[in-house]
């Protein structure tokens, strides 16, 4: 019966066309005012550094806007901090994506590609991964409970997904998943939770630690909420960053404080660079109250090594900085020299306690090899503040209720999966290394093929899901994008999209050294079509260097 039931819907999904639809990011130029050495503006610490540098193609024309004179809310007259707020992974380039695959689906033959390749957004499962077969029993039958006692049931679902079921359910109010829980979570899916980073990290954790988000990012927003008093409250993040940062930063009116990630040497973080920023900070009167560290990087995709995990957590630790880790890619290791390890596996194995250092974890359900994002379900575990703090966190929390609870469940059984001798475990363990064996061949694959091209270098692929390779466009592209008013790596990436279907995010949404540019690209799309995104990116690009050569 169960057979019967994958083998159905594996032939249904084969004959389904796959629609990718993925947001993407804007054509802002980053940083484009300010140099490497000092980054800061002259006039303010504030970096609502994602201004756009092309109009935004969803907004109103003037005729539209002119309708609604008379209504009472203005575009001057909102909060400004939205007007500064920009979110970089959403914005024109796919948009124009979105219309192109609407020409192709009206007319096949309108432009010289017949479908269009997402390749901008860490969304897999709209590229076609499928999810965790356990993962899913597991939802279906918490969600459906009255389907746990039908004899059928045992023909469909494994035995260890009905287990759980029955376990998760007893934890939950009324066991219903349409219920409000606790506002940190159920207690029972954070205690399992716990005992998953005891097994990763070998150290204790505390249900109490962990706080049940709809993902990761409102955990972040949540910690931005905590932290910032006003402008004059600084948060040191990465460039290149993941743009949530410097859009909940500038959405709770604090002050992006940048530090560089080091490209030559494969996107490193040098602690002496960012000793120079926070001293830069600290000297224009900005209260410096955080550090962020995304490891695995996203977009540049590397992994920290241990010892410089160590040299941030020391710096954290003198400096009196919250280290605010985005571990979200902890499953995404794609090299056999590099590991992850968690900044409190570290921060522990180093001797500091809970009242040495104030540390925040992020994780989510989105990544890994799970890559459930619709499911929207993810933690943060904070350790080293003290109980009023916890308190207020608490009160953040409370305000939202809670998160929901399929996204609660899903983190529970991304950090306790099926076991050996559990009738799942061998389907799971093969879908799960299916997966990153996959991923680790289509990054190798990517990275080889733009290092192969004209005036690009692309860093290794260590891990999450993205490659971030750096492109030296001709002095004529750069004076063409001049033309039109829009940054060179979105110039290119507008054009790449035009000739061949194939979606990149501009670097400049990310941010990057001053006269440089890039763009991100993802490793999700399936294995079969990674030659085809190859083929077109070589063409394009050999036509592109070609026409505008200088």
């Amino acid at each position: 019966m169960r057979k019967f039931a994958a083998e159905k819907s594996n032939n249904l999904l084969a004959h389904r066309k796959i629609c990718a639809v993925s947001l993407q990011h804007p054509t802002a130029s980053v940083f484009s005012s300010q140099s490497h050495q000092n980054p800061l503006p002259q006039s303010s610490i504030l970096l609502r550094f994602l201004s756009s540098a092309a109009s935004n193609p969803s907004a109103p024309s003037e005729s539209m806007a002119s309708d609604y004179s008379s209504t009472p809310i203005k575009i001057d007259s909102i909060n400004p901090k939205v007007l500064e707020c920009e979110y970089a992974v959403r914005g024109e380039i796919v948009n124009l994506a979105q219309k192109l695959q609407e020409d192709l689906k009206v007319n096949p033959d309108s432009h010289p590609f017949n479908e269009i390749i997402y390749c901008n957004i860490g969304n897999p499962q709209s590229l076609g991964q499928q999810p965790i077969t356990f993962f899913r029993e597991v939802l279906a039958l918490c969600d459906h409970p009255a389907i746990l006692d039908k004899g059928e049931t045992q023909g469909i679902f494994s035995a260890d997904s009905i287990e759980r079921a029955f376990q998760i359910l007893d934890q939950i109010p009324g066991r219903a998943t349409g219920a409000y829980s606790h506002s940190q979570g159920i207690k029972g899916l954070r205690d399992t939770i716990c005992s998953g980073i005891e097994a990763r990290d070998g150290f204790p954790a505390d249900p109490n630690d962990i706080f049940l988000t709809d993902g990761a990012s409102p955990a972040v927003h949540m910690m931005m909420q905590l932290l910032i008093r006003s402008e004059n409250d600084g948060i040191l993040c990465p460039i290149p960053q993941y743009p949530l940062y410097s859009a909940s930063i500038a959405l709770h009116g604090g002050s992006l404080v940048p530090y560089y990630l080091d490209e030559a040497t494969g996107w490193g973080l040098e602690v002496s660079d960012v000793k120079k920023q926070l001293e830069a900070a600290r000297s224009k009167g900005i209260d410096v109250r955080a550090l962020v560290v995304i490891n695995p990087g996203n977009p540049t995709g590397q992994v920290l090594a241990e010892s410089n995990q160590q040299q941030i957590v020391d710096f954290c630790k003198n400096e009196g900085l919250v280290l605010l880790a985005d571990e979200v890619y902890q499953e995404n290791i794609y090299v056999p020299d590099k590991q992850f390890h968690s900044f409190k596996k570290v921060a522990r194995s180093m001797g500091y306690g809970e009242k040495d250092i104030s540390l925040v974890s992020f994780q989510s359900v989105s990544k890994g090899y799970y890559g459930e994002c619709g499911k929207r379900g993810g933690y943060m575990e904070v350790t080293g503040f003290a109980p009023e703090i916890r308190e207020q966190m608490y009160k953040l929390a409370s305000v939202n209720l809670c998160s929901n609870i399929s996204g609660q469940i899903l983190a529970s059984l991304v950090m306790s999966p099926p076991k050996v001798g559990d009738e799942s475990y061998e389907s799971y363990t093969a879908e799960r290394e299916g997966i990153l064996s996959s991923l680790a061949r289509r990054a190798k694959t990517l990275e080889d093929a733009l290092n192969s091209l004209e005036g690009v270098t692309c860093n290794r692929a260590e891990g999450a899901m993205y490659l971030f390779p750096r492109i030296s466009l001709p002095n004529k592209a750069i004076e063409a994008a001049k033309s039109v008013k829009t940054a060179p790596d979105a110039f290119y990436a507008r054009r790449l999209l035009n000739a061949t279907g194939v979606v990149v995010v501009p670097g400049s949404g990310f941010g990057q050294v001053p006269g440089t540019w890039h763009f991100r690209c993802t490793i999700l799309p399936q294995e079969d079509r990674i030659p085809a995104i190859v083929s077109r990116l070589t063409d394009f690009h050999k036509a592109f260097m070609d026409e505008y050569r200088d």
